[in-house]
């Protein structure tokens, strides 16, 4: 199995230092900062999805190490800082959650991801899927009539979560989302009634045609400043609700997908990446590529349109370079797959900067963050040849991924507990004891420390391990 560490890349681009740059020719009026010095025009968030700032293998360059486009303007720019804890449960929703709130998950309702699971009133569990629009209910995908209809997105108070747009919105600058974490649409099947209405032509086209649905309507967003005419209804905007957001939040619109963003971003045009290819989905489809095909060159050209048009402020995904998508498998360290996907970023990033400097947009007006999430390491046999480092050398295995267990069946077998329950499985697994026993409920007692004194042979190593390092009951999370 892959395990998640306390390490995450995290960056600020100082604007301490250096001359002041003239207002660049993006910027939009009536957006207001209020920054230091009033120099700050721009602000360009980029999620990376698990890019490693540490070594898996010691002769392999890191992740970060074969992105030198951006490790150079790290280190000419900006500070790094290496101790950006984790949540608990250390997953892309959860992670990149805590990142866009600033609190963990008991605050606001994403604790476990990337799905999880919730009581139904006689003590069973179903599914849910963290990834869902910031005002869903509760998705799961198993059924039409989920018996907890609470939002996704949830305060400890049960109100739904402050988003993490309202801010800049109401000092009257656009943000736009490109495939960032629940501030876009996430799926085809309750984000269109939430947002668009379930009598609504987009709702029509779910029926009709759901992979182009999921292409014009996922993943991209812009949530506009007040009365700004970007969102507008004739541009295909619609009302940007926001039901429980403290202070109020009405007369807002949003553009939803990139049917309704691509023409306002690139006027006259299909959008391309920053390589030219027309951004398109796995079957041709003109539109969103999904999360998995939101390469460097795909999302950053998202970032580069919008802020060239109007949307000052960017949050952006960029999917991980350790897995062959859309199928897999996963990648090893200095594997050929791995290593040619984060060339093709590096040269993705240096094509960014270019274009933005080209544009006006740089560190004298803008602020830079970039982050990481989840930082999951490799697990798996040695690599082949030993020595291999990658970049000259590729490296090869024959035992790679990770491990699934039958926990049941262990505690079964070594312990003796046969109390039904359910599990979230990850490399930091929940579990979901049927009838919902409180934590201090003799029953969860007995599984829990059942649960601690499991062992099991890991067929990678040949070794016998604990498969449990820690435990944490409800308060804990």
């Amino acid at each position: 199995m892959r395990v998640s560490v306390l390490v995450a890349l995290f960056l600020v681009v100082s604007l301490a230092v250096g001359p002041i740059f003239p207002k660049s020719a993006a910027s939009t009026t009536g957006c207001q900062f209020n920054s230091a010095k009033g120099r700050i025009q721009h602000v360009i968030y980029i999620q990376f999805d698990n890019t490693h700032f540490t070594r898996d293998n010691p002769n392999v360059p890191s992740d970060l190490e074969q992105l030198p486009n951006l490790l150079n303007f790290i280190q000419e720019n900006g500070v790094l800082l290496t101790n950006h804890h984790t949540p608990l449960i250390s997953h892309t929703a959860t992670d990149i959650l805590t990142s866009l709130t600033g609190v963990y998950g008991d605050q606001m309702g994403v604790p476990v991801s990337n799905s999880f699971r919730y009581f139904n009133p006689d003590g069973t569990s179903n599914l849910g899927v963290s990834f869902a629009y910031w005002t869903d209910p509760i998705f799961d995908p198993t059924t039409s009539s989920p018996t907890d209809t609470k939002y996704n997105m949830l305060t400890a108070g049960g109100l739904n979560a402050p988003a993490p747009w309202v801010p800049y919105t109401r000092a009257g600058c656009n943000f736009g989302a490109v495939a960032t974490a629940n501030t876009v649409l996430e799926n085809i099947a309750t984000d269109i009634p939430t947002v668009f209405g379930p009598g609504s032509p987009q709702a029509a086209e779910v029926s009709s045609n759901p992979g182009q649905a999921f292409a014009d309507f996922v993943g991209i967003a812009i949530h506009c400043g007040t009365g700004n005419a970007l969102c507008s209804s004739a541009n295909g905007g619609e009302p940007d609700a926001l039901p429980n957001e403290p202070g109020g939040y009405s007369g807002y619109m949003a553009l939803f997908g990139h049917k309704y963003v691509a023409p306002q971003v690139n006027p006259g045009g299909s959008l391309t990446d920053l390589n030219g290819n027309v951004v398109e989905d796995p079957m041709g489809r003109i539109g969103f590529p999904g999360f998995d095909g939101m390469t460097a060159a795909v999302s950053l050209s998202y970032v580069a349109a919008m802020q060239e048009h109007g949307v000052p402020v960017t949050y952006a995904y960029i999917s991980d370079s350790h897995d062959k998508h859309p199928t897999g498998p996963a990648y090893g360290p200095g594997q050929a797959g791995y290593v040619a996907a984060l060339a093709a970023n590096n040269d993705a990033l240096g094509k960014f900067f270019a274009r933005l400097a080209t544009d006006g947009i740089n560190t004298g007006n803008t602020l830079f963050v970039f982050t990481s999430d989840e930082g999951d390491h490799f697990v798996g046999g040695s690599p082949s040849p030993p020595e291999c480092d990658g970049v000259i050398t590729p490296c090869t295995y024959s035992a790679i991924g990770e491990i699934n267990t039958n926990l049941a069946g262990l505690l079964a077998t070594q312990q003796g507990i046969t109390t039904p329950f359910r599990v979230h499985s990850d490399s930091a697994p929940t579990f979901y004891i049927t009838g919902n026993p409180s934590r201090t409920a003799p029953v969860t007692r007995a599984f829990e420390r059942a649960t601690g004194k499991l062992t099991v042979v890991n067929p990678i190593t040949g070794v016998t391990d604990t498969p449990t390092q820690f435990l944490a009951d409800p308060v804990e999370m």
